[in-house]
């Protein structure tokens, strides 16, 4: 007994120290003590607090507080020696001239163990660089501009209770990030606001996002190649061009698509609802499958499901060639609401690679004009189940040869 006594006294001790050490190596990096000040430009101060922060030992805060702050272009890069959290809960603003930035206004590299919280607000100001962008109607001037938060090759990461609010460009952009998880978000731009996707992912995987809002000029979400293990849950989107997989194909030797689901979702007052877009004239082969989209509410959706393998704005592609981007194992399921388009539901696939395994389940459009809404086949014939209005496919898919039309921003 007195043996027993002895053990666990000894235990509590050994917690009780590693406890405190743990607590000691803790440590909050405030940007104030770095010579931020509100109102006044703070990217000196930021980079210090974060480069202490980074260097310290266990687990560590950089910490904007309060109040409203400048910031110019920076990249807060790793690794560190332990996980670290950017807590911003002020609003942080960036220099309106979009002439000052590369592709991003803050980065986030190479960091493993990274959390960003705080309740704050990340603001773009990019009224001025929507003024100027000419890409809206030409691709091939497409400037460079910058994204409001670009996470690059960061791991077993969360980003959680901030807003985005008017991004230059794309809002969050993640790059070879890997398990990742994305939650409680506000990204906030005009519906008129050229390219300013709310959340753009490539070549990462094991991410999930939920539980966000995202209202902007562009795809609330788009997934370019690479994108790996998405989930995608509670999102709501509007306006904007909806929750996209691509475009892919505009290149050369893009890495595949895969294991991408998308449930529960809202899309309000949006150009599309979930569609799958891939370039005429591709340069190489590839591939996009297992995508699946469930349980989506649509309101006044123009082109609520769209697989378009003709995807060509403004005319910067081959047009008359088809994609050779595969894509297969589909399926839109319990997708419902409404939308003013006659063709509620369309599916042009590509003739070179007809798509395959792709499935319709309940179904429910309504179509808010005069006459009936149809459902649209080229190149595919899917499964269809359940309910369908408007009704499935009938006959043959569209002849070989025939093109798949070019589709919407």
């Amino acid at each position: 007994m007195a043996v027993n006594l002895k053990l666990a006294l000894m235990s509590l001790v050994f917690l009780v120290a590693f406890n405190a050490i743990n607590h000691a190596q803790a440590a909050v990096f405030d940007v104030t003590t770095h010579g931020a000040k509100p109102g006044a430009d703070m990217t000196a101060a930021l980079t210090s607090a974060w480069k202490d922060a980074c260097a310290a030992a266990g687990k560590n805060q950089v910490v904007v507080p309060k109040g409203t702050f400048q910031l110019g272009p920076v990249s807060l890069d790793g690794p560190c020696k332990g996980p670290i959290e950017f807590q911003n809960q002020g609003t942080i603003q960036a220099p309106a001239d979009p002439s000052k930035f590369q592709d991003f206004w803050i980065q986030f590299l190479h960091v493993d163990g990274f959390t960003l919280s705080g309740g704050g607000t990340f603001d773009g100001q990019g009224q001025t660089a929507w003024k100027s962008n000419t890409c809206v109607n030409d691709l091939n001037s497409c400037g460079v501009l910058a994204a409001n938060l670009k996470f690059s090759f960061v791991t077993n990461a969360v980003v959680t209770g901030i807003t985005s609010l008017n991004s230059k460009y794309f809002h969050i952009i993640l790059l070879g990030c890997n398990g990742l998880q994305m939650e409680k978000l506000t990204i906030t731009a005009p519906a008129d606001s050229p390219n300013t996707d709310g959340i753009h992912i490539g070549r990462s995987s094991g991410i999930t996002i939920t539980d966000i809002k995202i209202g902007t000029g562009d795809d609330c979400i788009s997934l370019g190649d690479g994108s790996q293990d998405i989930t995608i849950t509670k999102v709501a989107c509007g306006p904007g061009h909806g929750i996209s997989i691509g475009s892919l194909g505009r290149y050369k030797n893009e890495e595949p698509v895969s294991g991408i689901t998308v449930t529960g979702c809202t899309i309000t007052n949006a150009q599309n609802g979930v569609r799958i877009k891939t370039w005429p004239g591709s340069p190489s082969a590839g591939s996009a499958s297992g995508m699946h989209f469930e349980d989506i509410t649509m309101t006044n959706v123009d082109n609520p499901i769209l697989i378009d393998q003709g995807y060509c704005p403004h005319g910067q592609c081959k047009a008359q060639a088809p994609s050779t981007i595969k894509i297969s194992d589909v399926s839109f399921k319990n997708i419902r609401g409404s939308t003013s388009n006659v063709e509620a539901v369309k599916l042009a696939c590509s003739k070179s690679v007809p798509c395959e395994k792709v499935n319709l389940q309940d179904i429910d459009l309504k179509f808010t004009g005069s006459g009936e809404s149809k459902t649209i086949c080229e190149n595919v014939n899917p499964t269809i189940s359940g309910t369908q209005n408007p009704p499935g496919c009938t006959g043959a898919p569209a002849a070989a040869g025939a093109p798949a039309a070019a589709g919407p921003a």
